[in-house]
């Protein structure tokens, strides 16, 4: 079972000795994420910095900064555990096209058994701050030219104004005064796009934020689901255990019971307003740019709330981790779709959308390029710049594997396919924002019916008779 909420989490992971609490006083701008830096690289410890400056809240960082936390954290010793629970669902059904089948997962009863419930009031509404003031708390930044203080784990939820249907997803807020935080929705995102259809129709957007929700909901906000399946809905199927909801004060919104803070407000239609820069996890700050406002209403919190918060930058990083859960999580559905696919890799140096390592089962001429376009067109696996793909007895997690059969089966002028298309909003590569150019490279062994007029070399192997050999009389030899 998942956890009943954050508090849960670390009593979990301080009895395992992966907490460290911080007794000295740190402060929330530039020296908490300096130390936060230092422990992710290192491997190390969530850590709990009890005394910030300027500020009663206890500060929360490195939260899922190992894959062995995060999987504690997933309530799971390997994510290939929660791969197969997708994988025997999406066995069920026969619908045809990935869309349908994410769309389809809502409606199985094994995951209807985790739809949300609302309870009244809940922890999250403890203590009504007022006056109201975001600078009561601990909001770092984390990098010297950023444009100022940033909340950076926030699960920000809103719902259509056309569907009625919610999104929850994790966009940072820069913090402009007491009252107001900038927006940051990218174009292709959830909340954007509620966003947008409120203000076609010239209305307000409401907006509830919870930050310190139990890990696995946490998580659900980064999912890369499609716009109307609920991540409350899979964040109960990760648990194994539903979501408890309450409504907030002031907006008409549904949030986590459980969260150590709710702020609520709302976005004005066409309000704008110069946002970041922000170092980013591209390892490079994002430029400033505008973008909506948000207007606080209320702010409620636990009695001795936990603030948590994380750093981007250059990896390995916490969202590395999450990252590489989600690869693995949602493979089943990527190799339900398309079977050819045995394996993919999006390397944390890639940071998830610059590299795509994918092995197949090749079938017949022009197969890797089938994978790459469609890769290119399913989901936010559009942003991905450069694909490789390889034969399916290739570890793509095995970067020395990668780079040999790379450079040994790839001809440059034969086997580069270049195309142009939407890329992630902080590509800052391409001469348009969000738009560009992307490489797919097929890494296969070429065959007649490819047009290879060659005879392609066999690997080198040694003998079997004489590796048993060697592996029966290896204490022998002394080594």
């Amino acid at each position: 079972m998942g956890f009943t909420d954050l508090r849960d989490f670390l009593k979990k992971i301080e009895s395992a000795g992966m907490l460290k609490r911080i007794s000295a006083e740190v402060n929330p701008e530039l020296e908490m994420a300096e130390i936060a830096d230092r422990a992710i690289k290192q491997g190390g410890p969530a850590l709990l910095f009890e005394k910030p400056k300027g500020s009663i809240f206890p500060v929360l960082m490195n939260l899922f900064g190992t894959m062995e936390r995060t999987c504690m954290a997933l309530g799971v010793n390997s994510i290939d555990e929660i791969a197969t629970r997708i994988r025997a669902i999406l066995d069920e059904k026969p619908p045809e096209t990935i869309i349908e089948k994410i769309k389809m997962l809502p409606k199985l009863k094994e995951f209807s058994d985790y739809l949300p419930k609302t309870v009244k009031g809940g922890q999250c509404q403890e203590v009504v701050m007022d006056p109201l003031s975001l600078h009561r708390l601990p909001i770092l930044k984390t990098w010297p030219k950023d444009g100022g203080r940033f909340i950076t784990l926030p699960l920000v939820t809103t719902k259509s104004p056309l569907t009625g249907i919610r999104n929850t997803g994790m966009y940072r807020m820069q913090i402009f005064d007491e009252v107001t935080t900038g927006m940051h929705w990218h174009w292709h995102k959830g909340g954007a796009k509620h966003y947008y259809d409120a203000e076609k129709q010239g209305k307000r957007l409401e907006v509830a934020v919870a930050i310190g929700s139990d890990p696995a909901t946490i998580y659900a906000a980064t999912a890369p689901l499609p716009e109307d399946f609920d991540e409350f809905i899979f964040a109960g199927f990760l648990r194994r255990k539903p979501v408890e909801l309450t409504k907030c004060l002031t907006v008409d919104l549904e949030v986590p019971a459980n969260a150590e803070f709710i702020i609520e407000g709302y976005v004005n239609p066409g309000e704008r307003r110069k946002e970041g820069p922000f170092g980013d996890h591209t390892g490079y700050y994002s430029l400033a740019d505008d973008y909506p406002v948000f207007h606080v209403t209320a702010i409620t919190h636990r009695k001795n709330p936990i603030y948590p918060a994380t750093i981007v930058g250059k990896p390995p990083m916490e969202d590395c981790y999450l990252g590489k859960a989600t690869e693995r999580i949602f493979l089943p559905v990527l190799k339900k779709v398309f079977p050819e696919i045995i394996d993919i890799n999006l390397p944390i140096e890639g940071i998830f959308h610059n590299f795509a390592f994918i092995s197949i089962e090749k079938r017949y001429p022009g197969h890797s390029q089938k994978i790459m376009n469609s890769i290119w067109g399913t989901g936010q696996l559009m942003f991905t710049k450069n694909i490789v793909v390889f034969d399916s007895n290739v570890n793509v997690h095995d970067i020395g594997e990668v780079l040999w059969r790379w450079g040994n089966n790839v001809d440059p002028a034969r086997d580069i396919t270049i195309v142009k298309g939407p890329l992630d909003v902080l590509e800052h590569a391409s001469d348009i924002p969000g738009f560009g150019g992307k490489m797919g490279i097929d890494a296969t062994r070429k065959r007649k019916e490819d047009g290879f007029k060659r005879e392609w070399p066999e690997d080198i192997k040694m003998d079997p008779e004489i590796s048993d050999l060697v592996t029966r009389r290896w204490k022998d030899y002394g080594l």
